[in-house]
């Protein structure tokens, strides 16, 4: 028996066009030969719709699109659809009114229902605001196969494997119990570095474990801070992957079930990724791209320094939506070295972006005569150079207001982690690409671009970091270097340690105390950023759930 794995990319809330996303990969499913198509969790509406479930009448519309969807399918292909279901059951026993479901459709008809299990309530997702957990096994039977059905977290609980339990029950254990012929996953599971390994080593474990042939489904995409990276999968009873789809792209991949030796055959295996680097380009354009094309915008702009961090973005938007409808800006002070403009134009010229140069001299001298009065008998201090800042700000977002442009913010990771970047400055944008790339990976991934030719112009790799914000000021005045600086932060947000834990490592008391604070004293910033793009599995986003008034680890007159 022909399985087709619909690797998909929705849109969240377009239902049109997601029900013809699920026909188009049913009809090439149904020319192919499969007898069932498998579609990510939440397939019809987009991964993730967060309150969007709260409207009753989006819901009403997704209920309907799904018994239309039932009806235009192919017929004798069973097809299994990422929805929601109503709670009959909500109002008499207390429980939320929703369940993370998956229908069965065929002829014209939706066959039956099966609920989500295991409800995350960590990092970006918070399932159990909007639905109830599914009490029972779920399988249905095809062509005499019992086959399992479980969605994306039911898949995340097994003992063995993680040395505890997250949840009460094992999903994938039950249905061993029942001797399914095949489990199958729908999930919509988020991109971080070194998951897609996790994933695979926790499945290779679950099929040996239970002796189960197992198929993984997923989502591919970008929605919002979110990025989905597909690379469905299958696995033999043995363990050993048969099957997998690309990364970071939408596919249709078939895979057969030998029901003789009641496993799943050999098929199209996808090569893994050769770096760590090459993963997180494919996820950056990825996510630049999707946000882009479902927000709506054509074009994109951001400011040109002639330093590393805006050359990356650069180099990942003109990947993302074309060269050609890129814009950089120049916008040099009188503090500005002459290689920063060489440097932006000469990777300008390496991108073929467009490029313009808006000077700021004036306008900073415009805002010194009117604050003369105010500011007479103090030194030039971080007033001032914030000024040159939120000046470059308000021209890039007259200009993207303008043109309706997509403004891309352009800070890294350490920056925003202890807050060395401007508020309504460096900080505009509606979307901050390289928000959760540490300096240091930056610096790496721009070494990756040019391994065969020069796109990073080699001055702006070798030079030392600068906001140019004063005569000769280097970011090391104010920060470690970075090398130290984000073995800290990855050691005090990644990994949870605490200073004496840090310090123990070796590093110095002063030191480690001091990005603590600025860690804390940041965090309002944080809050007022725009979207950035998660990439690890603590980024500064949506799972980022920090309190702005607190004295725990900051200092008084913080701001």
């Amino acid at each position: 028996m022909k399985i087709a794995i619909a690797q998909l990319n929705p849109t969240i809330g377009d239902l049109s066009n997601n029900a013809q996303k699920i026909l188009e990969a049913a009809q090439q499913a149904a020319v192919q030969g499969a007898r069932l198509l498998l579609t990510p969790e939440l397939s019809l509406c987009g991964y993730p719709p967060r309150d969007l479930l709260l409207n009753p009448s989006f819901v009403a519309a997704m209920g309907m699109k799904l018994q239309q969807l039932a009806t235009d399918l192919p017929p004798n292909l069973y097809v299994l659809v990422g929805t929601v279901s109503p709670n009959l059951k909500a109002d008499s026993t207390g429980g939320k009114s929703l369940f993370n479901s998956i229908a069965l459709l065929r002829d014209g008809q939706v066959k039956q229902i099966f609920h989500k299990r295991l409800l995350p309530t960590y990092d970006v997702f918070d399932e159990n605001r909007y639905f109830e957990p599914g009490l029972q096994a779920n399988y249905f039977t095809l062509d005499n196969l019992d086959i399992g059905v479980t969605i994306c977290e039911d898949l995340w609980n097994d003992e063995q494997f993680f040395g505890k339990r997250n949840y009460a029950v094992n999903p994938i254990a039950d249905l061993a119990i029942l001797r399914v012929d095949l489990i199958v996953n729908l999930s919509a599971s988020p991109y971080s570095l070194g998951k897609q390994q996790s994933r695979e080593s926790m499945l290779q474990h679950s099929a040996v474990r239970f002796s189960q042939a197992i198929i993984y489904t997923n989502q591919v995409g970008g929605n919002d801070d979110l990025i989905f990276d597909g690379r469905s999968f299958a696995l033999n009873r043995q363990g050993e992957i048969v099957c997998r789809a690309r990364g970071f792209t939408t596919d249709l991949v078939i895979v057969e079930f030998d029901q003789a030796q009641r496993d799943l055959q050999l098929s199209s295996v996808a090569p893994v990724y050769q770096s760590q680097e090459e993963e997180i380009w494919q996820a950056l354009v990825l996510g630049v791209r999707d946000y882009a094309q479902k927000c709506h915008f054509s074009q994109v702009l951001l400011g040109l320094s002639g330093g590393i961090d805006s050359a990356l973005v650069a180099t990942i938007a003109a990947a993302a939506v074309g060269k050609e409808n890129v814009l950089g800006v120049l916008m040099p002070s009188p503090y500005s070295s002459e290689h920063s403009v060489s440097d932006a134009l000469a990777l300008g010229e390496n991108l073929g972006i467009q490029t313009t140069i808006l000077k700021i001299g004036e306008l900073m001298s415009g805002f010194d005569h009117t604050l003369a009065d105010l500011f007479a008998g103090t030194e030039f201090g971080i007033a001032q150079e914030n000024i040159q800042s939120r000046i470059r700000g308000n021209l890039l977002m007259a200009i993207a207001n303008k043109f309706n442009y997509l403004l891309l913010s352009t800070g890294n990771k350490s920056e925003m982690a202890v807050g060395y970047c401007t508020l309504y400055g460096d900080m505009n944008g509606g979307l901050a690409v390289i928000a959760d790339l540490p300096k240091t990976r930056v610096y790496s991934l721009c070494h990756w671009l040019n391994r065969d030719r020069e796109i990073i112009p080699a001055n702006i790799l070798t030079k030392p970091p600068s906001a140019e914000l004063k005569p000769g000021q280097l970011d090391q005045d104010s920060l470690p270097s970075y090398d130290i600086l984000d073995d800290i932060l990855e050691r005090y947000i990644h990994n949870h340690q605490s200073a004496a834990q840090i310090m123990a490592t070796g590093h110095d008391p002063v030191i480690v105390n001091q990005v603590i604070q600025m860690v804390a004293r940041a965090e309002f910033k944080r809050r007022q950023a725009p979207p950035g793009l998660k990439i690890t599995d603590r980024a500064f986003g949506t799972g980022w759930r920090m309190p702005i008034a607190s004295n725990w680890g900051a200092v008084k007159n913080a701001w």
